[in-house]
């Protein structure tokens, strides 16, 4: 089984708003994500909120741990709940394939462009608390490495919105 995770803990400092309120095709980035992820799993939780249009958790061990804690707790709840793997995206990453999981394959694995992209097994749940815990860089590329997580290539772009520019250009390519 599959958990889905949203990791929408940032801080949006660049977005000068709540990008995931951020509007796109009259949905929000939150409510897109959400919805991306619903059609492949089982079940969604989104991280770092605490309201969302899906059940919502807190970043693991504490708010500011960037999309590493988002992971975390979804990793935990995974693990308390019976579910194998944790598929995620980012609130900010835009249009995902919808052969997503098929190019991501068997766990562990991420988008070598946006490692906040990937399908992480609920086994390396210690391996991650352990990193967090740790003065090691908290990032996700860190984190793949430790569990000898694949880098899977895409042969297009997948859009990262980290300024209203972004949103802009990417309405603009729809």
């Amino acid at each position: 089984m599959i958990l889905g995770a949203v990791l929408a803990g940032g801080q949006s400092s660049r977005f000068g708003s709540d990008k995931a309120l951020a509007m796109l095709d009259g949905h929000s980035l939150l409510a897109l994500a959400v919805d991306t992820l619903s059609g492949w799993c089982e079940y969604v939780v989104v991280t770092g909120r605490e309201t969302a249009p899906a059940p919502t958790l807190p970043d693991w061990p504490a708010a500011g741990m960037g999309p590493l804690g988002g992971l975390a707790a979804a990793m935990r709840h995974a693990q308390d709940e019976g579910y194998t793997e944790v598929l995620t995206c980012g609130v900010d990453s835009g249009p995902l394939p919808d052969d997503l999981p098929e190019r991501l394959g068997r766990a562990p694995a991420y988008l070598a462009a946006q490692p906040v992209i990937g399908i992480w097994p609920v086994s390396a749940t210690a391996t991650l608390e352990a990193l967090l815990h740790s003065d090691e860089p908290h990032a996700m590329r860190r984190f793949a490495e430790r569990i000898g997580a694949r880098a899977i290539e895409l042969p297009m772009a997948i859009a990262n919105i980290n300024t209203p520019e972004d949103l802009a250009a990417l309405k603009r390519s729809n």
